[in-house]
């Protein structure tokens, strides 16, 4: 029986011929032909004002928050299930975390409880799109309008998903994405920021330039750059930006690959839910995903213990996601007093993740919802 792993990088085709044409342009540091390639295919494609390629989504959220100005003590408002980078990102700049609860049907920040976690140290809100499904955004951004804050989308998941025909990562002011190896369109590690407020577009290439006005002095408009705000070393080197390249110039047909493998899982999986032994994925309406994730919510926390360890029985490999930051040791000590997330305890504990990435075969997935169906026709 071979083994069916919970991701397999995807490879579109053209990848190390483009390596080799980065090699011989004899320029291979940042901001290079591929680079700006892959940039101004993301702005035409999502209607972006301006993207700015990163070596990673948490480089890109590094970025929002030195952009909204985060200092000591300012607070953000974020979904405590999420990658820690949404967080990091901001408490690197002495930022203070806000845990709101997710809403039960998308896992998604709450749009609901968005208003009463403002304070009048509020400085910015961070929604996250988990799994590619969009978060509520005409109500996140009516709210942030109200309360005069920036809003920074996390759209690691959700690169080329939309809300109500708007592309994710362009809705709010800032948007940040990843092409880490276990999302939709890779570059092994990879990100880039979404600059949808015009205010914030020569600061950003100031601080992704470590703090130089070298993208303007390249234009000719200084006759020298220098130092002249803070920043880091943000930019990808130019064989990462020719990987992406060619993954980006594939992504309708990758993007119609996981859709598939997406809803044969979903078909399949029906009865189960239907049966009341499962819960599939929500998708609301307004919502397009590109079939990033597909995960099921066993009944409880040992339900899904049992399921991976059968799962893996039989070469499967599935696994649970993130363990919410607001009961991790750092989210403890940063925010205290954060009050119970029901939701959040409860979705967490019994989430799990099952294989999907481009290669995965109808037969594999048929396998893998047999052995699915298989564990709860035993337990039962």
């Amino acid at each position: 029986m071979s083994f069916i792993p919970f991701n397999k990088p995807c490879i579109a085709g053209q990848e190390l011929w483009n390596i080799a044409q980065a090699v011989q342009r004899e320029h291979l540091s940042g901001d290079g032909w591929f680079t700006r390639q892959c940039c101004e295919w993301m702005e035409q494609q999502f209607h972006a004002r301006k993207v700015l390629l990163t070596h990673s989504c948490t480089a890109a959220l590094e970025m929002a928050a030195i952009l909204c100005d985060i200092r000591p003590g300012d607070e953000f408002i974020v979904p405590s299930y999420t990658f820690v980078s949404t967080a990091n990102a901001f408490v690197l700049r002495g930022g203070v975390p806000v845990f709101v609860d997710i809403r039960p049907d998308t896992l998604n920040l709450d749009e609901t409880l968005l208003e009463r976690a403002i304070t009048p140290r509020t400085k910015v809100i961070v929604p996250v799109h988990y799994a590619g499904i969009a978060c509520d955004m005409t109500a996140i951004m009516e709210i942030a309008r109200r309360h005069h804050l920036p809003v920074v989308e996390d759209a690691a998941q959700g690169v080329g998903s939309s809300w109500r025909g708007q592309y994710l990562g362009t809705i709010g002011h800032l948007g940040c994405y990843s092409f880490h190896e276990t999302k939709n369109f890779i570059s092994g590690e990879g990100g880039a920021l979404v600059i949808n407020d015009e205010r914030f577009l020569e600061r950003a290439e100031i601080i992704r330039e470590k703090g130089t006005d070298r993208s303007r002095f390249f234009r000719g408009m200084v006759d020298k750059y220098t130092w002249v705000d803070i920043g880091s070393s943000y930019l990808p080197g130019e064989l990462t930006a020719a990987f992406l390249h060619a993954q980006l110039m594939e992504s309708g047909k990758i993007t119609e690959r996981r859709l598939a493998i997406w809803q044969h899982y979903h078909e399949n999986l029906a009865p189960l839910e239907q049966q009341g032994l499962i819960r599939r994925p929500v998708v609301p309406p307004g919502c397009c995903h590109g079939g990033h994730m597909y995960y099921l919510l066993t009944r409880t926390p040992a339900e899904r213990a049992g399921l991976i360890a059968w799962l893996a029985e039989r070469q499967i490999e599935a696994v649970f996601h993130y363990v919410p930051l607001h009961q991790s040791p750092m989210g403890r000590q940063l925010a205290p007093h954060t009050p119970p997330l029901p939701v959040t305890e409860d979705l967490h504990a019994r989430l799990l993740r099952l294989p999907c990435f481009c290669e995965l075969q109808p037969g594999q997935i048929d396998r893998v919802c047999a052995a699915v169906t298989d564990f709860f026709a035993r337990s039962s």
